[in-house]
């Protein structure tokens, strides 16, 4: 019997540590913002499967989201209604410009009129950019996942659901590179996109959310509205720097107890 009492205490320790369940519920009235990349199914022997939601589970969550009366926004529209914001308010955010944000994503997003931004790398095709962060990734696996057409960028964006937003020219580390590179990936590629769709161009995102200190001084006086970050949490968006905005992270590897989990805390555990 106390084997028994034992190995369900370790359980329980475990659990609780996993998913820190008993943690308290962050107010509603600050919006979520989640983070996605891929909505597509596993690849098997993928390391990257972490950034790939399955569609029918991406298209779970959104009816939960409905179901439980959320108000959904893109990122700029969050910032400029941030002082009348409804309880409940929400951003859903994509990273890169895989394709699938167009086949499988966009399709859901439509069903459900609900609106979303995706960060865009301007110079996304053929690029290998996943080792800018761990030499280790460099295997050529996101090179070869298909990334959206412009033809389709510009058929969501005439949908007047999705908010295209800029994640920098080539996804590079701005940690490691120069003044002057900051400034081409991150104004060049606002320029671009506003030419090349003949929108404006508000909202910023952070490859990898690694910058350097006054980074996002950058970003501001290239008068984009609000930057995100990958720094996992839910932020008062009355009171947190515009340009350093957390976000809550949505991994192809969560549960749906998981996903409803981190609308509640942020995060799964102590610090995913």
């Amino acid at each position: 019997m106390e084997w028994i009492l034992l190995i369900f205490l370790i359980i329980f320790i475990y659990y609780s540590y996993r998913y820190t369940w008993w943690k308290k519920t962050i107010n509603y009235s600050y919006p979520r913002i989640l983070m996605y990349h891929m909505i597509s199914e596993h690849k098997k022997k993928s390391k990257f499967n972490g950034l790939r939601v399955d569609p029918s589970l991406f298209e779970k969550q959104i009816k939960y989201l409905i179901d439980n009366n959320w108000s959904f926004y893109t990122m700029n529209e969050l910032i400029e209604n941030k002082d009348t914001l409804a309880k409940k308010s929400i951003a859903i955010t994509f990273d890169d410009g895989y394709e699938d944000n167009f086949t499988n994503a966009f399709k859901i997003l439509k069903k459900y009129n609900i609106k979303a931004t995706i960060y865009l790398v301007v110079n996304r095709h053929n690029r290998e950019w996943s080792s800018k962060r761990k030499a280790k990734n460099n295997d050529g696996e996101l090179m070869y996942e298909p990334k959206i057409k412009d033809s389709q960028v510009q058929e969501m964006i005439d949908s007047g659901l999705i908010e295209i937003a800029s994640h920098t020219l080539t996804h590079d580390n701005l940690a490691s590179i120069s003044q002057k590179q900051k400034l081409d990936e991150i104004c060049k590629s606002k320029e671009i996109i506003e030419n090349t769709f003949n929108i404006k161009c508000d909202s910023f995102c952070y490859p990898f959310g690694i910058m350097d200190k006054e980074d996002w001084k950058i970003v501001k006086d290239a008068n984009y509205t609000n930057a995100t970050t990958t720094k996992k949490g839910i932020d008062d968006i009355k009171d947190v720097n515009p340009y350093l905005i957390s976000r809550i992270t949505i991994s192809g590897k969560d549960n749906f107890f998981t996903f409803k989990l981190k609308l509640k805390t942020g995060k799964r555990g102590i610090n995913k």
